[in-house]
């Protein structure tokens, strides 16, 4: 299987797009984070670590301490692709995480989106 060019990228980046896409619609830094780190388990400083590491979206999950097993809660369609429809385990992780900040950017409430 061909490793999509995607996995190669820098999370640093994409992550101030994301910051970006929530700010528009008055949302927070401190908001992705959270949900970042819901969802991978990092710490906070060990986030910021990965983004001054330059570490690709790949070893970002691989490297990802506990991710979330809520997260197979998250459904639905981002960038016109069913997240729980992907097969590919990693590229399923990616839309997870583009899926969650949707709908921050959307407005859905923080405890909806961490599904509790």
């Amino acid at each position: 299987m061909a490793t999509n060019n995607i996995y190669k990228m820098s999370f640093s980046q994409v992550y101030p797009h994301y910051i970006v896409k929530a700010e528009k619609k008055g949302r927070t830094k401190g908001e992705v984070d959270e949900i970042i780190c819901w969802l991978t388990g990092y710490s906070q400083d060990q986030l910021q670590a990965q983004i001054e590491n330059q570490v690709d979206f790949e070893n970002f999950f691989l490297e990802a301490s506990c991710l979330n097993p809520a997260r197979n809660l998250i459904k639905g369609v981002v960038c016109g692709v069913r997240v729980e429809e992907v097969s590919e385990p990693l590229m399923q992780e990616i839309r997870y995480l583009d899926k969650l900040i949707d709908e921050l950017s959307k407005g859905k409430a923080m405890n909806k989106i961490l599904r509790q």
